[in-house]
């Protein structure tokens, strides 16, 4: 049910982003939700199973986004709760908060 309500919040509110399936060596992983606007990038969701944490995958596609974002000349963000262990990756990155949104934080790169 929970699943199945996200994903109906993601079509109704990001009707154009795109959605992916993540796969280390054909097997699904993850996903990946991108909302790309004329100005902006905006990662709505990027999930990874717990086999295909610890391995990098998240940071490739994360490293592609921002380069997207580099080249195109378009802002980068993603909302992550606080308490979320992918936080420091994106701080890692470079994503720094913009916004507190109570449990989440709107982060933002560059």
């Amino acid at each position: 049910m929970q699943f199945n309500a996200q994903s109906a919040d993601y079509q109704a509110n990001y009707p154009q982003a795109q959605f992916s399936i993540i796969e280390r060596d054909g097997t699904p992983v993850g996903r990946l939700i991108v909302d790309r606007q004329e100005k902006a990038i905006h990662i709505i969701d990027i999930a990874l199973l717990p086999e295909g944490r610890g391995a990098g995958i998240g940071t490739r596609f994360l490293r592609g986004l921002m380069e997207e974002a580099r080249l195109s000349g378009r802002s980068l963000s993603i909302h992550v709760e606080k308490f979320n262990r992918a936080l420091q990756l994106y701080l890692r990155l470079g994503f720094r908060p913009i916004e507190d949104k109570g449990i989440y934080l709107l982060m933002q790169w560059p």
